[in-house]
């Protein structure tokens, strides 16, 4: 039996929610569960249809990138995951997707701004993007050099304040405390960026919001003085 089985059901779940919130076509995209404690993480096996995925399927991986649990072989994305959890130590899971419209925001190298109070509630400030992979990185080890420029934008900023990225040209990663909030930001920022698009089209001119406005939801929501939902 399975040493990790709880580890592998979080994964699962996470990756199946995704398709059932529209966020993924095809098999793009995976999402992971870390156990701290034991330093392994639970991700999807590539390649596999949604549909057909089980909770045994689940494949657990090492922080030194090692399988230790599963048949198949875990998702390409993998050495990703586990950079994000090497540098972001607060973080209990990660989703990638290829939702559209914040995939198209990536793919022109903007960062989806932010407009109004539902960004704020889950972002900081605008959806930050990473700069381009150079060819020398595309050509060498990529997955894990996908990780190293999402880690590079992010110095200087706190992974919780911003709880994603879009990676240039690529698409969205997103991450949480557990992989479940993973995937509710992951929701958030395709909703974000669907909402930016159509703010656009009505007043291309539209500014950002306003910083007072910003700090209200952001701060009502997260850190030492947030009292939006129950106390737990």
């Amino acid at each position: 039996m399975s040493t990790y089985l709880e580890l592998k059901r979080e994964a699962y779940e996470a990756n199946v929610a995704l398709p059932k919130h529209g966020l993924i076509n095809l098999t793009f995209g995976n999402a992971s569960a870390i156990d701290r404690a034991k330093a392994v993480f639970a991700i999807k096996p590539s390649g596999v249809d949604y549909a057909t995925l089980s909770p045994d399927d689940m494949v657990v991986v090492d922080l030194e990138g090692r399988t230790v649990e599963g048949s198949l072989r875990p998702s390409s994305d993998t050495p990703t995951h586990r950079r994000l959890f090497l540098a972001f130590e607060s973080i209990g899971g990660v989703v990638h997707t290829h939702s559209t419209r914040a995939t198209a925001f990536a793919q022109a190298g903007r960062p989806i701004p932010i407009f109004g109070t539902t960004h704020a509630d889950y972002f900081n400030g605008d959806v930050p993007v990473t700069r381009k992979m150079t060819a020398a990185e595309i050509a060498g080890a990529y997955e894990w050099e996908t990780g190293n420029v999402i880690v590079e934008r992010f110095a200087g900023i706190d992974p919780a304040d911003f709880p994603g990225v879009l990676v240039n040209r690529h698409a969205p990663f997103a991450w949480g405390p557990t992989v479940a909030k993973a995937v509710e930001t992951a929701v958030a920022i395709e909703c974000v960026a669907d909402m930016a698009l159509m703010s656009l089209a009505l007043a291309p001119d539209l500014g950002p919001i306003e910083p007072e406005l910003l700090a209200k939801h952001f701060k009502r929501k997260h850190g030492a003085g947030a009292y939006y939902g129950q106390a737990r």
